[in-house]
């Protein structure tokens, strides 16, 4: 006879057993997705890699009242150094090889109709997809602060690609035509730390560094990939940086022309990709981040002028203060900031370098300028009122978002969230004031009249700058 036990047990299988589903490789790694566009670097178009997935909206019980935002410019067709360097020595290789018949090349076979989606004319220039970004940031950040008053300026270096992106992030943001003003901060290399493009100004930094570092990475990483290209086209000799140069034609063709065929990953697999990804992080590491001990002497001006904003009981007319700079001062602050420093959790300072291996990937990197440095990057650094906020006590405190991410700042988090309070963040903004101050000394300046500090936000002088235009204008060349 069988028990009643046994009968509740045989019942529960009979129910359960339809519902488990039969597991095999094929469905453990159905999964897996992989996007070349996020792991581009400086050349990936505006994403938001939610790292850390902690939430943008601010804490219970929290609303911010003032905010200042750093931001690259958007989308341009390409650098001068990267189409000088790597895209047109590889484009004129390609018209020059009439001999190969590329329509029997199975991954290579696009390029018998391909055409170079720029000429030499359009380099530095902003893209149609650029400004739809810089607009697109506009409109997010009236979202994002329906209840702080529109900024009557917004400031930006004097390059054409920067201050086109101001206009057209104005156009997005502004409710009435012409109601926010545009000022140029001349892009001078005698202007100290007052600009937003301070390092030109320092003659201690220079834009090769980080050159031989990530050279060497280049060559391991490209080196299976040339010979298997190599045994498809003899003819054509692929090398290092026509590799380089091809994977960065997937990020800037994409920003030209929506898509680019180099994004194939039966082109170039999914380990490729994080090989260039890794010897970008080493260059940027080496040229703008913790690798140069200039970083942060030239990014803390910016940092310094924003906390002291924000820190501040000015009763001018912004609740949001907005600039617009290339891609080397971000990560400048960054380090000035103490943001995504591999070695925060173990290590030292003195041995950063040594996170960032030559001879094969720190996979576990804070350091990943793609996530750092895509078009229209932005960093903004928020005052919050909390009151009601439980478990802590009401009054002003202070975060960090990179890419609408909250970012915590180190030993700055005595608050809700990843945020912390004034008491925190006065003491912490010190302390990084006191470990990178002395832009002018410590940049070796040797002009006149420099400066350690921006005062551009407050300097009347600076001027009102100009109307951003009518909102329509900053589509008027959008013809999808």
């Amino acid at each position: 006879m069988v028990s009643s036990f046994v009968k509740e047990l045989l019942q529960l299988t009979a129910f359960v057993l339809p519902l488990i589903q039969p597991c095999d490789a094929a469905s453990l790694y159905s999964t897996y997705k992989f996007n070349p566009l996020e792991h581009l670097g400086g050349v990936a178009p505006y994403f938001e890699p939610q790292d850390p997935p902690t939430s943008p909206a601010p804490p219970q019980g929290c609303t911010v009242s003032k905010a200042a935002y750093l931001i690259r410019h958007a989308a341009i067709y390409a650098n001068d150094y990267d189409y000088e360097e790597y895209i047109d020595t590889f484009v004129s290789k390609v018209q020059n090889n009439t001999a190969i018949d590329w329509t029997k090349i199975p991954a290579l076979s696009f390029l018998a109709g391909w055409t170079a989606p720029l000429t030499d004319a359009e380099r530095e220039l902003l893209t149609r997809v650029g400004r739809l970004e810089a607009a697109q940031l506009g409109v997010t950040l009236s979202f994002r602060y329906p209840n702080l008053r529109l900024p009557s300026r917004i400031w930006t270096s004097s390059a054409e690609r920067t201050v086109k992106s101001a206009r057209s992030l104005a156009r997005g943001l502004e409710l009435d035509d012409n109601g926010i003003k545009v000022v140029s901060i001349y892009e001078s290399e005698e202007a100290g730390a007052n600009s937003l493009t301070p390092y030109k100004s320092c003659p201690a930094y220079s834009s090769s560094f980080g050159s031989d570092q990530s050279a060497v990475y280049l060559e391991k990483f490209t080196k299976p990939i040339t010979t298997r290209l190599n045994a498809m086209a003899p003819g054509f000799n692929f090398t290092a940086n026509d590799v380089y140069g091809m994977m960065e034609l997937c990020g800037y063709e994409s920003v030209i022309r929506g898509s680019s065929p180099f994004c194939d990953l039966d082109l170039f697999s999914p380990d490729d990709w994080l090989g260039w990804e890794y010897t970008a992080d080493v260059q940027y590491h080496y040229n703008v981040g913790y690798g140069n001990h200039i970083s942060g002497v030239v990014g803390l001006p910016w940092f310094n002028a924003s906390a002291n904003l924000l820190l501040g009981n000015l009763t001018d007319e912004h609740d949001i203060y907005v600039s617009f700079t290339h891609r080397e001062l971000p990560p400048m602050v960054y380090v000035a900031m103490g943001l995504f420093n591999n070695s925060n959790f173990g290590g030292s300072e003195a041995s950063i370098n040594d996170t960032m291996p030559l001879d094969r990937i720190n996979y576990r990197r804070a350091w990943k300028s793609s996530h750092l440095l895509p078009f229209s990057s932005n960093l903004a650094i928020e005052r919050l009122n909390c009151s009601g906020s439980y478990g802590y006590e009401g009054g002003d405190y202070y975060r960090v978002l990179v890419n609408s991410a909250p970012q915590p700042l180190p030993n700055c988090a005595d608050g809700p969230g990843t945020i912390c309070t004034k008491a925190g963040f006065e003491k912490y903004v010190q302390e990084r004031v006191d470990m990178f101050k002395g832009f002018s000394e410590r940049c070796g300046v040797d002009y006149k009249n420099s400066t350690d500090s921006l005062t551009i936000y407050t300097d009347p002088v600076v001027g009102n700058g100009t109307g951003a235009g009518k909102r329509y204008e900053a589509f008027s060349s959008l013809e999808f």
